[in-house]
């Protein structure tokens, strides 16, 4: 047990105390600086290889269907992520729009024995989806008979995956992580341009479509961990 005159008087006693008040102070403010991942302290999130690996899935905005006329566009209103439980939990990094569709043209006539005037002109069903300025659009076609297709718009890197190299950790997750960019009001709609087929005594009408959506967030988990590169000895 050292005293205040040994700690005045004995040069052995003041330097042991200096540097017990050394690592007391330089211990915590270490580890401090590790846990938070400060870029440049070896094998603690700075630059070296990483293996990410993540898991896309998709949780339900709005779902229904709406007969939409040849020439309009039907908007999918109330679209935000209020109406998740959860949603502020999740790394949402893009919105996918799927349509679902038949063939609603009609023929009739004495003509449509003929072979080939029965047959239907595709329709063409496209898509938007937009979140804060990012978009998707797709168009699809029915064929005559029925069909599905997506729209989605991404605002994270689906490409980092695997092992990278050359980034560190902070910058990996600046790719991959939308950090909130997904909350918050969206945008869908679907619009149908009609066709029809017949002629020569066979009439045909098909004045729109009826379509089924389902509007999806799509949510990426991910992990990151040091890449060791095991090889035969």
């Amino acid at each position: 047990m050292w005293t205040l005159d040994d700690l005045k008087s004995d040069r052995d006693t003041q330097i042991t105390a200096i540097c017990i008040g050394f690592f007391l102070i330089a211990f915590p403010l270490y580890f401090s600086v590790a846990a938070s991942g400060v870029d440049g302290a070896a094998g603690l999130g700075g630059v070296r290889d990483y293996e990410v690996s993540g898991e896309l899935t998709y949780v339900e905005l709005a779902s229904g269907g709406e007969y939409i006329a040849d020439g309009t566009t039907f908007d999918i209103e109330n679209l935000h992520t209020d109406a998740i439980d959860g949603a502020d939990d999740m790394n949402i990094v893009g919105v996918r729009l799927t349509m679902t569709y038949g063939e609603d043209e009609t023929s009739q006539g004495i003509g449509c024995a003929a072979p080939g005037a029965n047959q239907n002109d595709p329709d063409t069903i496209s898509g938007t989806t937009e979140h804060a300025g990012f978009t998707g659009a797709a168009d699809g076609q029915n064929g005559g008979q029925g069909g599905t297709h997506s729209a989605e718009a991404i605002w994270y890197n689906d490409s980092m995956t695997g092992v990278i190299s050359g980034l560190s950790e902070s910058e990996i997750v600046e790719q991959i992580d939308a950090m909130g960019a997904g909350l918050g009001p969206y945008n869908a709609s679907v619009s149908v341009t009609a066709e029809t087929g017949g002629g020569g005594g066979c009439q045909h009408t098909d004045e729109g479509e009826d379509v089924s959506y389902v509007v999806e967030l799509i949510v990426f988990d991910y992990t990151i961990a040091p890449f060791i590169e095991i090889t035969d000895v």
